[in-house]
């Protein structure tokens, strides 16, 4: 997607975004087979319900069809969340994390899993698994010392309250 048409879509559905107190993530357009594909990555601090996610999509529908924005050729639009595994690029995205098993690439070369307990403008306070039944330890990483970060899908976490009963 050319520089002047993504920039152009975003300053069309920016707004419609907003509007719908969700944050416009990303733009991306591809390929699938003749079509072309338009998928709008939204999300907030609360998360992205399907509901809003399908009056979001029609809403942008409406705005691409009365706009040339899309060209001539035919699209199909997807409108959804980022989805819980995607990269943690920005500091909004590390403060919606909290409380979750994030995966760093560290920029010194090395890897770290670790829950985030805490953010603030320079980086994050983690909580690092025990190993072999020992306890967890506190870790401070700077955000300029991390290279990625991605949150890891956890399927047996014990829920907190739980813990505390």
């Amino acid at each position: 997607m050319s520089t002047t048409q993504s920039e152009r879509l975003r300053g069309l559905l920016e707004p419609l975004v907003s509007a719908a107190d969700l944050e416009l993530e990303e733009i991306e357009i591809s390929r699938a087979g003749r079509r072309r594909m338009l998928r709008i990555i939204v999300d907030s601090d609360q998360g992205v319900e399907l509901d809003a996610c399908a009056e979001l999509s029609r809403t942008i529908s409406q705005k691409l069809d009365e706009t040339d924005a899309m060209g001539e050729g035919e699209y199909v639009l997807e409108v959804s969340s980022p989805g819980a595994d995607r990269p943690l690029t920005q500091h909004r995205h590390y403060v919606r994390a909290v409380g979750r098993l994030v995966k760093f690439q560290l920029k010194e070369g090395g890897e770290l899993t670790a829950r985030i307990l805490t953010v603030d403008d320079d980086g994050l306070d983690l909580e690092v698994p025990g190993v072999k039944g020992r306890k967890p330890t506190a870790r401070r990483v700077e955000f300029a010392d991390v290279a990625k970060a991605r949150v890891e899908i956890e399927f047996s976490r014990k829920n907190t309250k739980e813990e505390e009963a």
